[in-house]
């Protein structure tokens, strides 16, 4: 498109919204192979007799890939473009999902995990990257909280859908279907998506100028080197990566465990688990997308909007902390399951009044927790200035180290527990105790975060 001559006084077009709308349902498609394996590892456990320590190998294989292809692979967006990456992402990460139908045991299944995980890195920093190039900073906010929202809404949905799936048709099939959806999503990107809003045939002068405007950015002409000495010195490139490590360590409990949990220590069954998991999500999906607001919000207006979005994400951290530690309390869920309309909509929900009760609070703990992600995807964006690309992925490549020691320690926790011949509740209750910790070590860290850009050390 030549931007030249197109008339300025015209309406904006809208196709930056189509753009949210690729953006949302890559995020909704990558929650739901990646939740999606978790609902069906209580069966692959089973089939193959591995145990919970072996389930946790399993989970980490995909996240520690996926965090040292993180800086990789968001780096090689800056210097080819988000379309060609997103698009080869989506390709490889459905081909894998697919393939772990395929799997015969423990190190086929951990090959596997191993290359999907290679294969979805770089997804995130390379949408940060998107939202750079093609909408005003007023409008990110919202718009990183859909993506965000309706990743945890394909993560929602993924239980109960994944449950069902396998109930009826085995997981390895679930599998293929899960892979077919991503070749789907990648071809349509591939032939709607262009990096620069500016070369898109859909996109008029008047919405281009809007998009600059605004503080979106071209591309630019020559690739600036990224000043590594100056990255690993600046304090708020450490903080923020220690909050998403945080954040992850609490998130990837539910991703990756808390359907086992519901069967192991609460006797529910495949569907039953699935369906208080999707609730669980739920509230983190919610909670995600009214961060989305409450992000926008605070780049608006008021003197302090850093400070401000520091207190917020801060009491929003010791809430979720609260909250969880009241979940987990049997005195606590015993009380409120005992309610006769807890009792009925456990009835009518097919599932026991005490995990749904628990799941109901979880929710909250999750929702609390994730109104602070776009709020620190904004920070993120911020501290990086132009180096989005590679330190979008270097923080959260960090932040998939928490994910790594939750799906590690819940596996060899339960493992220690059963070796002392504890079951049920006794056996998994006392590991959320270092959750509840965790989220408290969070609510102290948004407190100390100094916001340091990058962009002014290297003025």
């Amino acid at each position: 498109m030549n931007e030249q001559l197109m008339p300025i006084s015209e309406q904006p077009t809208k196709a930056r919204y189509f753009t949210v709308f690729w953006l949302c349902s890559m995020a909704a498609v990558l929650y739901l192979d990646r939740v999606g394996w978790a609902q069906a590892a209580p069966k692959i456990q089973e089939e193959f007799k591995l145990t919970n320590l072996q389930v946790s190998y399993l989970h980490m294989a995909f996240t520690i890939a996926y965090a040292f292809f993180e800086v990789p692979t968001g780096h090689w967006g800056e210097l080819i473009g988000a379309r060609a990456i997103l698009t080869r992402i989506t390709v490889w990460w459905s081909i894998f999902t697919a393939l772990t139908g395929a799997g015969f045991g423990f190190w086929s299944l951990l090959i596997v995990r191993f290359f999907f995980g290679v294969g979805e890195a770089g997804a995130y920093p390379n949408a940060a990257r998107i939202y750079t190039r093609w909408f005003p900073k007023h409008e990110r906010g919202l718009f990183q909280g859909m993506m965000l929202s309706v990743a945890l809404i394909g993560g929602a949905v993924s239980p109960f859908l994944a449950a069902e799936l396998i109930e009826r048709f085995g997981w390895r099939l679930t599998f293929v279907v899960f892979g077919g959806i991503g070749i789907i999503w990648a071809t349509g990107f591939w032939l709607w998506f262009r990096d620069d809003p500016g070369q898109h045939s859909a996109v008029n002068a008047s919405e281009l100028a809007l998009i600059r405007d605004g503080g979106g950015s071209a591309a630019p002409a020559v690739r600036p080197l990224v000043p590594w000495k100056r990255v690993f010195t600046n304090s708020g490139i450490y903080i923020l990566s220690f909050l998403i490590m945080v954040s992850s360590f609490n998130a990837y409990f539910y991703f990756s465990w808390f359907t086992k949990y519901l069967q192991s220590a609460h006797g529910q069954t495949n569907v039953q688990s699935g369906k208080l998991t999707s609730l669980a999500l739920a509230g983190a999906a919610l909670g995600v997308l009214l961060g989305g607001v409450i992000a926008d919000k605070f780049v608006k207006g008021g003197r302090s909007p850093i400070r401000r979005r520091k207190v917020f994400c801060s009491a929003a951290f010791a809430t979720a902390a609260v909250v969880l530690w009241i979940a987990v309390n049997p005195r606590t869920t015993d009380l409120l399951s005992s309610a006769s309309i807890v009792q009925l909509i456990a009835t009518q929900a097919g599932v026991d009044a005490t995990p749904l009760v628990l799941s109901a609070l979880a929710a909250i703990s999750c929702f609390c927790v994730q109104m602070t992600l776009p709020n620190w995807w904004s920070s993120a964006i911020e501290q990086s200035g132009r180096f989005v690309g590679s330190l979008f992925g270097l923080m959260n490549m960090v932040g998939q180290f928490g994910a790594v020691a939750s799906q590690y320690f819940v596996g060899w926790f339960a493992d220690r527990q059963k070796a002392l011949d504890l079951t049920g509740r006794a056996q998994w209750d006392p590991m959320f105790k270092i959750y509840v910790g965790a989220l408290l070590v969070g609510s102290i860290g948004w407190m100390i975060y100094h916001y340091k850009p990058l962009e002014e050390e290297v003025a």
